[in-house]
């Protein structure tokens, strides 16, 4: 996080990104909106939560789940090493 120049407080979330005032700031409203919208998306599309195929789908051997998994892992990989540094420049 500190190479992306955000700064922590040692706390599971850190307050910069995390708090009431970012809430109701344009940068709280793209991120939690955007955020939301995306997750039930992707639950939709992927036919199930990451949990779902990560755990019981990758546990029984299922195909669609490695599949659905490796781009979880992925797409969680762009977005904070890709999308995540962009959207903190821009807002």
């Amino acid at each position: 996080m500190q190479a992306l120049n955000i700064t922590t407080d040692n706390e599971l979330m850190p307050a910069s990104l995390f708090s009431f005032e970012n809430l109701f700031s344009l940068k709280g409203l793209v991120f939690f909106v955007l955020g939301g919208f995306l997750v039930g998306f992707g639950t939709r599309y992927a036919g199930g939560c990451t949990s779902g195929h990560s755990i019981m789908g990758l546990s029984t051997l299922q195909w669609p789940s490695l599949v659905a998994t490796c781009c979880f892992m992925a797409g969680g990989f762009a977005m904070v090493h890709l999308i995540f540094p962009w959207l903190m420049r821009v807002l």
